[in-house]
């Protein structure tokens, strides 16, 4: 049986000591009572609701799934998630990160973020009831009427009731243009929705009393395409003018996806039956609201890979350490005992290497990103909040691709460890490959991610934003240049720094003659961009760690840091050359190939 162990440690590292994450928050009004200790306190708790209350529900969950009445629509969830929701719910966890007006708690989205890492470890699949909310809230928090927002926010604050993002249809995905679905007006200033959506995460289930949908359809006399979708909030029950709840509106689930994965997680067949709901926002520009949720959704998805990465990685360490095979190769390291453990072997040591790796940029990464997106939201300069914005847009397809990316090479790596026990179920790293797949795919697969971050983020504003990070790494460059003890972190950071703009040129120029290079070279260059971002953040904390040794701090902790990012720029930073090589190869290799698919 697997077991977790809250990587407490190593948050408290990147918020206090890199990140600075106090005196940052302190800037914001908002948060300028925070300290370190609330921080800390809080991740603690959570971590222990997080190992002790979801995290033994995993295994167990995965099994039994979740089961549909035909008759009645109903899904009832695995043996104990009801209860532990409950908890959930009980103890504030849901209004963690919420607007105090509507009963929420207001802290810090770093701490959130990180909160959820820790239950995505635990159990992604029970984290998505919860999870999907917060994406639906701040949909509603940021384009909902007054009315909207005092008939739901303050039940989805407190987790009372659950929301959803209905966007995928039977016959399209990302391309919501293609969608169907239809709201006719009624006198009274509602819509009747009729339309199937399918793939919906928590779409139906047990756990709340209310399932609140943020449903994409089209008006009547919508024009055609992206152009023509409006977003509407479609309740499960609908809502009295008192707020309790009132009659079952004529939204139901039709089926439950049998999937690889996140078994326990209702992913539903959504239909709607002239479903009473209201608008949000303006007509036909629905994709605004959406996109709040999309966004947020996107960070959440790259910190569910984080979240499985660490627990992969935690597993199979002590696996590692416990488990006997052959003899080292320069001489017997256990020599009382017959074999020695498959830690001592080089490869071994490889695998669990690049999941620590990958689990500790990706947690930078993360909580990065979160304190962008307070500054973007309640900085009092105006600037900071700009500026945090568009980095905060650059680095958000980087954190869903990358991360999920680094989590299927890292939970393959961390089962592989295993030998034939991680194909085994018992051991639960199976679970964690089968999970982390769907990461790869939902909220815009990964190319579309490559494709947003090149074409939109990147050429679309000629490189300004990817500038604005250079300037990050130029600075550090600057502080550390000349300390040669910093230099086998800076240097190969800088290099890229410098190679990124000639490589961004040469695509741009070759997409702007021929939009398929941009294609081409999209998932390669995300990648790039990613093991940019990532050597900048292993650099900074490669310099906390060295003040800490050169002022004489003698915790392990610190010298483990160092071996992490030596690591990390020796085994896999290096792909970047590779990548950069592939990426230029161009688009005819991939388009004159009809003969292929003939």
């Amino acid at each position: 049986m697997p077991t977790y162990t809250p990587p407490l440690r190593d948050m408290q590292f990147v918020m206090h000591e890199v990140l600075n994450v106090v005196d940052e928050l302190k800037q914001i009004p908002k948060h300028a009572d925070m300290d370190a200790d609330t921080i800390n306190a809080v991740l603690e708790e959570g971590g222990k609701f997080a190992s002790e209350v979801i995290f033994p529900l995993n295994i167990s969950g995965d099994s039994e799934g979740c089961t549909l009445d035909g008759k009645t629509h109903a899904v009832t969830t695995p043996k104990g998630f009801k209860e532990a929701y409950r908890t959930y719910i009980d103890g504030g966890w849901a209004a963690l990160g919420c607007d105090p007006e509507f009963g929420g708690q207001g802290l810090p989205l770093v701490v959130n973020g990180m909160f959820y890492e820790m239950l995505n470890s635990a159990n992604q699949a029970w984290t998505m009831y919860p999870g999907l909310t917060h994406g639906a809230y701040h949909a509603l928090h940021t384009y909902g009427t007054d009315e909207q927002k005092q008939t739901y926010l303050h039940k989805m604050t407190s987790g009372e009731w659950t929301g959803t993002m209905c966007l995928t249809e039977p016959h399209c995905g990302t391309d919501l243009g293609l969608m169907r679905t239809k709201a006719e007006p009624q006198a009274d200033g509602t819509y009747k929705i009729t339309g199937n959506k399918i793939f919906i995460s928590a779409g139906e289930h047990d756990m709340a009393d209310n399932i609140i949908h943020l449903v994409l359809a089209r008006l009547p006399d919508a024009p055609p395409g992206i152009k023509g979708v409006s977003l509407f909030v479609v309740p499960k029950f609908n809502v009295n003018k008192d707020g309790s709840l009132g009659s079952r509106n004529g939204i139901y689930c039709g089926g439950l996806e049998h999937k690889m994965g996140i078994k326990s997680n209702a992913t539903a067949q959504i239909v709607m039956e002239d479903a009473v709901g209201t608008m949000i926002g303006q007509p036909n520009k629905g994709m605004q609201g959406m996109f709040v949720m999309m966004n947020s959704a996107r960070l959440g998805v790259g910190n569910q890979s984080l979240g499985l990465t660490e627990v992969a990685f935690q597993n199979a360490l002590a696996y590692a350490k416990d488990r006997i095979q052959m003899r080292s190769l320069t001489g017997p390291k256990a020599k009382d005992k017959p074999a020695d453990p498959i830690i001592v072997h080089p490869d071994v040591r490889k695998m669990l290497l690049t999941a620590k790796a990958y689990a500790e940029g990706g947690r930078m990464l993360q909580a990065y990103c979160g304190m962008l997106l307070e500054k973007e939201h309640g900085h009092p300069d105006e600037k900071v909040r700009k500026d945090s914005g568009e980095l905060l847009a650059m680095l958000t397809p980087i954190a869903k691709a990358f991360l999920t990316d680094n989590g299927h090479i890292s939970t393959n790596a961390c089962m592989q460890v295993f030998g034939g026990h991680g194909f085994i179920k018992e051991w639960g790293m199976e679970q964690y490959v089968r999970d982390n797949r769907i990461n790869m795919i939902y909220e815009g697969t990964n190319t579309i991610q490559s494709l947003d971050l090149l074409g939109r983020k990147i050429l679309g504003n000629n490189g300004a934003t990817l500038k604005k990070f250079g300037k990050l790494v130029g600075k550090l460059v600057e502080e550390e240049g000349t300390n040669e003890k910093m230099s086998e972190f800076i240097t190969p950071v800088a290099i890229l720094g410098d190679q990124m703009t000639k490589f961004t040129t040469e695509i741009g120029f070759k997409g702007f003659q021929n939009p398929d290079e941009v294609g081409a070279a999209a998932v390669d260059y995300l990648r790039v961009a990613g093991h940019l971002v990532f050597g900048y953040f292993f650099a900074r904390m490669a310099q906390v760690a060295l003040r800490e040794i050169a002022a004489g701090n003698t915790d392990p902790f610190y010298v483990a840091k160092l071996q992490t990012a030596r690591f990390y720029f020796a085994k896999l930073f290096p792909e970047t050359a590779t990548l950069m090589r592939t990426a230029r190869s161009g688009s005819k290799v991939l388009m004159d190939t009809d003969a292929v698919f003939a």
